[in-house]
């Protein structure tokens, strides 16, 4: 008897490494956020195929005070893809091939990693194929890249609950740790995150009541901001407050949020009567539940320094919003 349990003991633990063995252990990920390796014969990359990908790549964000790109964008060759490159975070792979296919994977060599594959007979059908697929592309790794900041930066985040706006209100984003309270009225938060110097990083929220057809179809959005603005986010000198900069239209699109319509709103932002300006991100989400629109909102001060990758860690952190 003891023989035989001590027999089962050990198969049980050779079945058990066996399993262990099977899991396939990945290495971390490389390669900054918004960052893509591109896998295609350098000849096709100096050709009409990398232009085609370049005009997709390198298209800049949209409303930032100076143009930046998408992603930072590298390019090897396959037989240079080897196991250093084979971590990269986000790789879009180009070959010609027996048919046509556009294929996306999840860490193969590596986690997190999104590797799409683009197979066409000829250089014109792969170019058709990307055409096709651009918005896609862009998705894949932008959503990729999103949990990928959520995951790193809201490892500690302020407990909603202790937030007296989020409370009262019913609704709640994930505050980073590093972001200290400005304010908190019960109707209007306001959180700042000091980058360095005097250059930062800001959320607000606030919510406002539907009362005609153009706060539900996202007309009102700017004149709704302004008056924010005005009530709650002063300038340093008398009469000056927050505005959406009056020289530049912001960019609205239609999207979902927390399962429900909102607008998605880029633009610029200045201060009335000073010379501060910068970038701004904000969600408008209709919630016909308690017939009122929810806002959060993040923008970036930082003069003379590259915005894009400060606007993605905010929209990731709205993207967190929950409405009770």
């Amino acid at each position: 008897m003891k023989k035989l349990t001590i027999l089962l003991i050990l198969t049980a633990l050779i079945i058990s490494c066996n399993s262990a063995n099977d899991k396939k252990v990945l290495k971390e990920a490389n390669g900054r956020i918004n960052s893509l390796l591109v896998v295609i014969k350098n000849s096709e990359w100096q050709g009409d195929l990398g232009n085609e990908l370049r005009k997709i790549l390198a298209e800049p964000v949209l409303a930032l005070p100076q143009p930046e790109s998408q992603f930072e964008v590298s390019q090897v060759p396959l037989e240079s893809f080897g196991s250093m490159f084979r971590a990269s975070r986000n790789v879009l792979s180009i070959n010609l091939g027996d048919e046509n296919s556009f294929t996306v994977n999840t860490n193969v060599y590596a986690a997190p990693q999104k590797i799409i594959t683009i197979t066409a007979k000829t250089e014109e059908e792969l170019i058709d194929v990307i055409k096709n697929n651009s918005k896609k592309i862009v998705k894949e790794f932008k959503d990729s890249d999103l949990i990928t900041v959520q995951r790193n930066i809201l490892k500690k985040f302020w407990d909603p609950s202790t937030i007296k706006t989020f409370k009262e209100q019913g609704y709640s984003i994930k505050i980073p740790r590093n972001y200290n309270m400005v304010d908190d009225t019960g109707d209007f938060v306001w959180y700042r995150y000091h980058i360095d110097g005097a250059n930062s990083m800001e959320l607000i929220t606030y919510s406002y009541p539907i009362e005609s057809i153009n706060d539900e179809n996202g007309n009102n959005i700017v004149t709704r901001r302004d008056s924010i603005g005005k009530k709650y986010i002063p300038g340093q000198i008398e009469d000056s407050h927050m505005i959406t900069e009056e020289a530049f239209t912001p960019h609205i699109f239609e999207v979902n949020l927390d399962g429900k319509k909102a607008f998605e709103t880029r633009g610029k932002w200045e201060v009335k009567g000073m010379y501060m300006a910068g970038p701004f991100l904000s969600y408008s989400v209709i919630d016909k539940s308690k017939n009122r629109v929810v806002v959060v909102e993040g923008l970036t001060y930082a003069p003379s320094v590259n915005k894009r990758d400060y606007m993605f860690e905010i929209e990731a952190i709205l993207k967190t919003l929950k409405i009770n």
